[in-house]
């Protein structure tokens, strides 16, 4: 089976494209080994995050539209929030890139965060290499839009875009630990409100002595649904990839590498099943959280 998937994949087949996303998505026995033997194309993957309401689908879907016109092949993972209690999620931003549906130039694939901490799927890492086999010149990440959480995308993609509007205001001086340290390129969209210049000056003066980069970080302005500055973006990213050095390669890998190794470590375990026995154990009156993980680790390390 997945030695056909792959020749399927290879040779640009949209539906086993699909099939592929969703057996590694699930950890199909033996998805690790089809990992390994794929063929790894030279694709950039561009993350693009930001806070709630940035306007980040909106500036993706004009970002598609500029890159396709420059004859690119795209795939764009949008990752939506689950639900704490279910992991079910909505997996509703395809819709607002409704126009990119028959183009066979584009694929488009929404996924649940799964609980992840990081604004991402667990498995994104292991679904973007198949998305590099099937050959795409661009994957764009969508993060979920959590905040200083999602610094996770700075492990995973090759140019990272923080997207922000005029009326973050003080959110930045809560998002400079986290979220503002990741960037590469900063997109202050919506930048025909009022005061988006006033921002962008603020921005800069607050990257100044608080950054060690030795390039000064590129500051945007964009309209997206005017599709305003998105051919600045797009020039901004092909810059950045073509310029990455081999120390940053270096540490790209080695944050994929530990957070897969993170993974297959805590694979015996499962929050669902630790919740059973939470409850089991909360009906007998008895229960403790530190005394808990102990025996769980215990239980995992034998």
């Amino acid at each position: 089976m997945w030695q056909e998937l792959s020749i399927q994949l290879q040779s640009g087949d949209i539906r086993a494209l699909a099939r592929a996303i969703t057996l590694v998505e699930n950890a199909v026995a033996g998805y690790d080994t089809f990992l390994e033997k794929l063929p790894e194309h030279k694709t950039n993957i561009i993350g693009i995050t930001g806070p709630p309401g940035a306007g980040k689908s909106t500036l993706v879907d004009a970002l598609i539209g500029e890159l396709v016109t420059a004859g690119k092949k795209i795939a764009v993972l949008c990752i939506d929030p689950s639900s704490p209690f279910h992991l079910g999620a909505v997996l509703g931003d395809r819709i607002r890139m409704s126009d990119w549906y028959t183009n066979p130039s584009i694929y488009i694939r929404s996924l649940a965060s799964r609980g992840s901490m990081g604004g991402l799927h667990p498995m994104i890492i292991e679904i973007t290499y198949v998305l590099k086999a099937a050959g795409f010149d661009h994957i764009i990440i969508e993060t979920v839009g959590i905040g200083q959480s999602e610094v996770e995308i700075a492990g995973l993609a090759d140019t990272t875009v923080v997207v922000l509007v005029p009326e973050a205001g003080d959110e930045i001086q809560t998002m400079k630990a986290g979220l503002m340290e990741i960037a590469d390129i900063f997109v202050v969209n919506k930048a025909d409100r009022p005061d988006a210049d006033h921002f962008v000056k603020n921005l800069r003066l607050m990257l100044a002595p608080s950054f060690n980069k030795q390039e000064e970080v590129p500051i945007l302005k964009t309209v997206a649904s005017k599709k305003t500055g998105i051919d600045l973006l797009a020039k901004a990213i092909n810059n950045h990839s073509s310029t990455a050095n081999t120390q940053r390669k270096a540490f790209l890998l080695a944050s994929k590498a530990w957070h897969i190794l993170q993974k297959l470590r805590m694979k015996d375990l499962d929050q669902r099943s630790l919740a059973q026995e939470i409850t089991y154990k909360l009906t007998k009156g008895d229960f403790n959280l530190f005394s808990f993980i102990n025996e769980v680790n215990n239980r995992s390390s034998v």
